[in-house]
C-alpha cells in the first residue's frame, strides 16, 4: 500500500517573512563567501540554526529556495519584456527587442549572480539551465527574426547563438560578482548586441537610445531592479 502524498499548510506571513529573511542572507553571505556554512547564514539572518532547517533541509535545499526565487523574477521579467512588446505594437527591430531582454534581465542576474558559481554544484547543471530556459527561447525567437531582417549577420543558427549569448551574459555576471568588472547592464547590452552579429554604430545607439528614454523595461515588481547610469570605463568601447 502506497502513502499519499505530502501535503504541506501554506505558511503564515510570520512564516514567510522568516523564509524570505533567511534566503536574502544567504544570498548575500554566499556572496561575500560561497564556503558560508548554514551557522553563518542563521546568524546574519537574525535567527537560530534550528529555525534555517526547520525552512531548508541542509544546503542544496537552501541554495534551491534561492534558485526558485530567482527563476520566479526571470519569469515576471519575460512576462514583463512580453507585454512591454505587445503594447508597442508591431514587434519592433530586433537589435532593440534584444537589447531591452538584456537590460530587464539584467538586474535579476545581478540580484542572483552569486548562483552562477553554486548552481551548478548544488543544483547540477540541468537545474541551472532550467532556470534560463524560458529567456533562452525568447531570445532565440528574436535573434531568427534578426537575421531575417539583415540586422544580425551570422552564421549561427538561433538556437546555438542564443546559447553561446547567455554563456557570454553569464560571464560578464560572474566577472561583477569576481569585483574585476562593473556595469548597469549598459556594457552587456551593447556587447550583447555585437556578438549577436549586429554593426557595433547599431548596437551601441540602441542601447544608448534605450538608455536615454528610460525604457530598459526596467519594472518595479522585478527585485532590486533600478536605472543606473554606467561608470565611463565599465562598458563596451
Amino acid at each position: 500500500m502506497t502513502s499519499p502524498p505530502a501535503t504541506h499548510e501554506p505558511l503564515s506571513r510570520t512564516a514567510r517573512a522568516t523564509r524570505t529573511r533567511i534566503l536574502e542572507a544567504a544570498r548575500r553571505e554566499l556572496g561575500r563567501n560561497a564556503d558560508s556554512s548554514l551557522g553563518d547564514i542563521a546568524k546574519a539572518a537574525g535567527v537560530a540554526r534550528r529555525t534555517v532547517y526547520a525552512h531548508f533541509a541542509g544546503r542544496a535545499a537552501l541554495v534551491g529556495g534561492l534558485a526558485a526565487d530567482a527563476g520566479e523574477a526571470i519569469r515576471v521579467a519575460i512576462t514583463v519584456i512580453d507585454a512591454s512588446a505587445a503594447s508597442r505594437g508591431p514587434a519592433p527591430d530586433a537589435a532593440s527587442a534584444l537589447a531591452r531582454v538584456v537590460l530587464t534581465l539584467w538586474p535579476v542576474g545581478d540580484r542572483y549572480r552569486t548562483l552562477i558559481g553554486l548552481a551548478r554544484q548544488d543544483l547540477g547543471a540541468n537545474g541551472f539551465s532550467g532556470l534560463l530556459a524560458p529567456v533562452r527561447d525568447t531570445v532565440a525567437g528574436i535573434l531568427a527574426r534578426g537575421q531575417r531582417q539583415g540586422v544580425f549577420r551570422t552564421g549561427v543558427p538561433p538556437g546555438p547563438l542564443s546559447r553561446a549569448l547567455e554563456a557570454h551574459i553569464l560571464a560578464l555576471l560572474d566577472s561583477v560578482n569576481s569585483g574585476i568588472w562593473a556595469d548597469d547592464g549598459t556594457g552587456a547590452a551593447t556587447t550583447t548586441l555585437i556578438a549577436a552579429g549586429a554593426d557595433r554604430d547599431v548596437a551601441a545607439s540602441t542601447v544608448r537610445r534605450l538608455r536615454d528614454a528610460n525604457q530598459p523595461g526596467c519594472n518595479a515588481q522585478l527585485p532590486g531592479c533600478q536605472i543606473a547610469r554606467v561608470p565611463s570605463n565599465s562598458g563596451a568601447k
